[in-house]
């Protein structure tokens, strides 16, 4: 059963899900360079330009990219940039008003980091009889990646803060403690969690069809 059996979604309400998204993406952009705030304009920027990825892997690279595979990385973007906006009227962001609103987007977006580096290593596996990735070696991989890319991310967010800090600007990402860094993290794996138990199966076609660009 794919992905897209999973939400109940025809594939044209998804698109249009997604495109809603991108929309209001675009929306946020204005907002940013109305209200004068570089974060806003930054994040949500960077999360259109994430959106289209989808569509010029499928063009270009001739990738099998499911209508609930673009949905999925499409909320993980558009789900941060709206943290970074807030509802219309507030005061503050989402992501200092909603307690979880942080937890949401760390667990969506190290979930489509993981399949992507699933997809990618169960690639070279299909293209090279040399290599033979057990299901138990796939799922301490699934979850390493996460975290390396998530202390990674960290890093980023602490050197942004800093320099912001120090030129007296606005910082475009916010890093609110240890306690924080630690609850991103945790956050991280359980999105790496849920793609190796229950997302694997779901990403095998566009697998298959990276091991077919190797050659």
């Amino acid at each position: 059963m794919r992905l897209r059996d999973h939400l109940g979604l025809s594939q044209r309400r998804q698109r249009q899900l997604s495109r809603a998204m991108q929309a209001t993406l675009v929306g946020l952009v204005f907002v940013g360079l109305y209200d004068g705030n570089a974060g806003i304009v930054v994040n949500a920027a960077i999360g259109l330009g994430v959106t289209h990825l989808p569509a010029v892997l499928e063009r270009d690279y001739h990738l099998p990219m499911d209508p609930a595979l673009t949905l999925w990385i499409t909320a993980a973007v558009f789900l941060h940039a709206l943290g970074t906006a807030g509802l219309p009227g507030s005061t503050v962001n989402l992501y200092r008003s909603v307690p979880w609103w942080d937890h949401l987007t760390h667990t969506l977006s190290s979930s489509v980091v993981a399949a992507a580096g699933y997809a990618t290593a169960r690639a070279v596996e299909l293209h090279s009889d040399d290599v033979s990735l057990p299901d138990r070696f796939m799922f301490v991989f699934i979850l390493l990646f996460v975290l390396a890319f998530g202390v990674f991310w960290e890093v980023i967010e602490f050197g942004v803060t800093v320099v912001a800090e120090l030129t007296g600007t606005r910082s475009v990402l916010v890093q609110y403690g240890l306690e924080d860094t630690m609850l991103d993290l945790l956050f991280d794996t359980l999105g790496g969690v849920v793609v190796a138990v229950w997302g694997t199966a779901h990403l095998t076609d566009l697998a298959g069809a990276i091991s077919e660009r190797f050659d």
